[in-house]
């Protein structure tokens, strides 16, 4: 029968075994320290703002705003299925933080905070959160700016339409063959 520090000898042996081949984020999990939050080290590449709890959502994506790498949109997807802004990463070159707020260096960033609800206040870290956008009742609709952006997309279409030659149909569409082409090889 083994002596306790034999015993405790062979235990230890046994525990770093298995922690060896781990990498430092699954041993801190293990042994209860959990991960830390995105942003709350302070020592990212990105400051965090959080426009909506990420509890409401059940999957994300990233999606690059812009130039690579500057700024992106997490998008989160709710159990009903719509998707909508859960945060926004604005990297540390197109901003700076100060008196617990986020300073734009850029105009892409400036943008992207001028369009949040709220000015982002500092949470920890890296992280900050702000209101989304405000929401616009239907009474009040179309904005100016949705009136401005439907007139641009008719010019357009016009202006595509007028682009790529007149196509004039005779109340039959061109890929739908009649009887008579069909007998006679040739298209109507």
């Amino acid at each position: 029968m083994p002596t306790r520090a034999q015993a405790a000898r062979a235990n230890i042996n046994k525990a770093q075994k298995t922690w060896r081949p781990m990498s430092s984020g699954v041993r801190a999990t293990v042994k209860g320290r959990g991960r830390a939050k995105p942003g709350a080290t302070g020592r990212g590449k990105y400051y965090h703002i959080e426009v909506r709890p990420s509890s409401e959502f059940t999957t994300f994506r990233t999606q690059d705003v812009g130039d690579k790498g500057g700024i992106e949109r997490v998008a989160g997807k709710r159990s009903s299925g719509s998707w909508d802004t859960q945060k926004w990463l604005i990297s540390k070159d197109h901003a700076h933080a100060g008196n617990g707020h986020i300073v734009a260096d850029t105009s892409d960033a400036k943008e992207v905070l001028r369009d949040l609800g709220s000015k982002p206040r500092h949470v920890a870290g890296d992280r900050f959160k702000a209101s989304p956008r405000p929401n616009v009742p239907e009474r009040e609709k179309p904005t100016a700016a949705q009136r401005r952006a439907r007139r641009q997309n008719i010019r357009k279409a016009q202006a595509a339409r007028e682009a790529g030659g007149r196509q004039h149909f005779s109340g039959v569409e061109p890929w739908a063959a009649s009887a008579r082409s069909v007998a006679t090889g040739r298209r109507t």
